[in-house]
């Protein structure tokens, strides 16, 4: 599977996120509840923030997924582990489907990982999924992190878990 990424634009792809992001599948987002207007805004601020952005996962030029990194010194992470230089967190999402393809989901946290380690300065991505999300702790397995140790965040108690170029590597050509 062959993707592409653009930026994602807050206001014109309000709709498919929300659709995304409030669909049961989608639990572990945590905006279940969330109006149009509340997705629009959470990634205008995501927008609007120097060490945060969201990007559309497209295949065949159609939005298929939604990838976010952050700098986890200055968000998500902080305090909770001490990040190393080249540091990069990560959250991806997949839509719900009623037509599943088989491989799609790991073909695309492949493809969010291959895209975060195209950038040099990126060493390690850095991932902090609910502790009871066990379908994408299978799924970051298979791609290379190893998790450290469980952390409390406000909203979910986490696996801390990283990921080197060189593990992401193995991984995926083994």
């Amino acid at each position: 599977m062959t993707f592409t990424f653009r930026p994602l634009d807050p206001l014109k792809d309000a709709e498919l996120l929300h659709a995304w992001v409030t669909h049961p599948k989608a639990a572990f987002w945590m905006m279940q509840d969330a109006t149009l207007v509340d997705v629009e805004r959470a990634y205008m601020e995501i927008a609007a923030d120097e060490h945060h952005h969201a990007l559309l996962g497209l295949q065949g030029g159609e939005p298929a997924f939604l990838m976010e990194y952050y700098d986890p010194a200055h968000r998500e992470l902080v305090g909770l582990y001490d990040p190393l230089p080249g540091d990069v967190g990560m959250h991806f999402l997949t839509p719900a489907t009623d037509t599943p393809v088989h491989g799609f989901t790991r073909a695309v946290i492949t493809a969010v990982l291959a895209r975060l380690f195209a950038d040099p300065a990126n060493e390690r991505v850095v991932v902090e999924p609910d502790i009871a999300n066990t379908a994408v702790h299978a799924l970051n397995a298979a791609v290379g992190f190893v998790t450290e140790r469980e952390i409390q965040k406000p909203e979910k108690k986490a696996r801390l878990s990283f990921c080197t170029r060189e593990q992401f590597e193995k991984a995926v050509t083994a």
